[in-house]
């Protein structure tokens, strides 16, 4: 069975694809790597150009995403390091999606979840080609794809066994963005409840694990009152 691991690079956190890339795995063997650099529909954050060193001038005459995605398609199954966020930033694939940083979270306790650091972590095998380095999308895809291989191999979960794993509500304890980066929901919850009331009315693309985190703790400070 196939397994299609798939990684955007982005203008930020609000989305803007710059790069996208994919590499195949079946049988723990990976196979049939693919990246294209992509001219988004916005500037590219400084924040997001440090990270993964894409420029204005990389991407300027590179065609949009609508003219590259296809060759991705195909796949039954999609694989992604944190896959909420890459499937909003490919909403045009439509086979099932599995997520490794759940599955992660989930079998391997106790552990900071970033791919690079899973991968000393659980002394992942990778063999990289010449000239890729982090944050760009096809090398955080060889990662991702060791993951995925260490995770089966660890488990034995079947790909069903996978989405339905992937597809379960997971407790986020941290605000990633917002005028609260970096702080605990569980403490914004009691000191500015309105503020995550008004993200839930009005943030449409908000993640269904922060959704369902919110209301955790919106509901658990209403109790404790």
């Amino acid at each position: 069975m196939a397994f299609r691991v798939i990684d955007t690079e982005t203008c930020g956190l609000d989305g803007g694809v710059v790069e996208v890339a994919s590499i195949d795995v079946e049988n723990g063997q990976l196979f049939n790597p693919m990246s294209d650099l992509v001219n988004p529909d916005r500037a590219i954050g400084y924040e997001a150009m440090a990270i993964h060193h894409i420029t204005e001038a990389m991407v300027e005459h590179k065609p949009r995403i609508a003219k590259v995605v296809g060759r991705y398609h195909g796949s039954q199954y999609y694989v992604a390091h944190n896959a909420a966020f890459d499937r909003r930033m490919l909403p045009e694939m439509h086979g099932q999606w599995i997520c490794t940083l759940k599955l992660a979270r989930k079998l391997y306790p106790g552990l900071k979840y970033g791919n690079q650091h899973l991968r000393y972590a659980l002394n992942l095998t990778v063999t990289l080609p010449e000239g890729l380095y982090p944050h760009r999308a096809l090398y955080d895809c060889y990662i991702t794809a060791a993951l995925l291989v260490k995770i089966m191999d660890d488990s034995g979960w079947s790909a069903a066994q996978m989405v339905a794993l992937s597809n379960e509500a997971t407790l986020v304890t941290t605000l990633k963005f917002g005028k609260y980066r970096g702080q605990l929901l569980e403490q914004v919850a009691k000191e500015d409840p309105g503020y995550l009331q008004w993200m839930l009315a009005n943030l449409k693309d908000l993640s269904g694990d922060l959704r369902f985190s919110i209301n955790h703790y919106l509901n658990q400070d209403a109790a404790a009152r």
